[in-house]
């Protein structure tokens, strides 16, 4: 799964690797959890656009907003059928915008997490789903899910699974109303192990509240005696 990532990069250095064309000021995040909001990109009248949406998708058809803080997740392997996904992989695709990803590893009684990131710190795209929950009304409620795909060689030997990572190539693909399902499916393989890296990190990143640089900091060997 991939329930914490971050997004460090400066509004304008996203604006200009996603191709957009106004920039939307947001604050570096180092933390970012189930329920809170996050920069998404959305097509908006033929244009990237991005915008501040809720971390957990919210169906259009759900009685109650809370189910979202499930839905932070679809499966590439099944979203087509999934009733909570299905309409939102044929019609409301973005792209999640982050420069690195947390996944936690047993080790003895307890589990290290880990920060997985390119080695290069540019930014990438995680493949997406919108929604809008009551919309016109003033309890709107515009949320997204992170589609997870089976794990490359990385980030297999920590998890099984990891976010779709798009391709720069694809970008203009995935957020295309028209693409067919099956091609869809085609961009959800394992993103290539090269040009990421895994590093072990501090257990302040396992608080949901906790939003620091030192979330990433490289974990310091424990001081031999």
């Amino acid at each position: 799964m991939c329930g914490r990532y971050t997004l460090g990069a400066r509004p304008e250095r996203i604006a200009a690797t996603f191709g957009l064309d106004e920039i939307l000021e947001f604050s570096p995040r180092f933390n970012i959890a189930p329920t809170q909001h996050a920069p998404v990109i959305v097509v908006s009248s033929g244009r990237r656009k991005l915008e501040l949406r809720r971390f957990g998708l919210v169906p259009f058809f759900a009685k109650d907003a809370s189910i979202g803080s499930r839905l932070i997740n679809a499966r590439s392997e099944s979203v087509a059928e999934k009733p909570a996904f299905r309409s939102a992989f044929r019609k409301h695709r973005c792209l999640v915008p982050a420069d690195g990803f947390y996944e936690w590893k047993p080790e003895g009684r307890r589990k290290q997490p880990y920060w997985m990131h390119r080695s290069d710190g540019a930014p990438f795209a995680m493949a997406g789903l919108c929604e809008r929950w009551h919309p016109d009304r003033e309890d709107e409620i515009r949320s997204f899910a992170i589609l997870t795909t089976a794990a490359n060689a990385l980030v297999r030997r920590i998890h099984d699974r990891m976010p779709a990572i798009l391709a720069p190539e694809d970008l203009g693909r995935w957020l295309d109303p028209g693409t067919p399902i099956d091609e869809l499916r085609d961009l959800l393989a394992p993103a290539p192990e090269s040009g990421f890296v895994a590093r072990p990190v501090a257990t302040l990143v396992n608080g949901a509240a906790f939003d620091d640089p030192r979330c990433i900091e490289p974990l310091q060997a424990a001081p031999r005696s």
